[in-house]
């Protein structure tokens, strides 16, 4: 018998306070973030986590804010218009 399947992690994009930017990113990482890219002047970041570790990362403290990656899918430039 096979144990059901986890999901896997989910991309998100974090707004965090500059001023406490490395803090931040550290405690993020305890929390069950791996970074994949930071911009330490605008206080922001993008990592992927477990889904059921989201709500874990809004509560670190100087985290503003939370949001999933979203992939948007264009036609090709020689579709006809919808």
């Amino acid at each position: 018998m096979s144990e059901p399947s986890r999901p896997g992690p989910v991309g998100v994009v974090l707004a965090v306070d500059p001023d406490r930017f490395t803090e931040v990113v550290e405690a993020l990482r305890r929390a069950g973030l791996t970074v994949t890219g930071e911009q330490p002047v605008v206080g922001t970041l993008s990592g992927t986590v477990a889904e059921d570790r989201v709500e874990a990362l809004r509560a670190v403290d100087g985290v503003d804010a939370v949001d999933r990656e979203r992939t948007v899918r264009l036609p090709p430039p020689d579709a006809p218009v919808q």
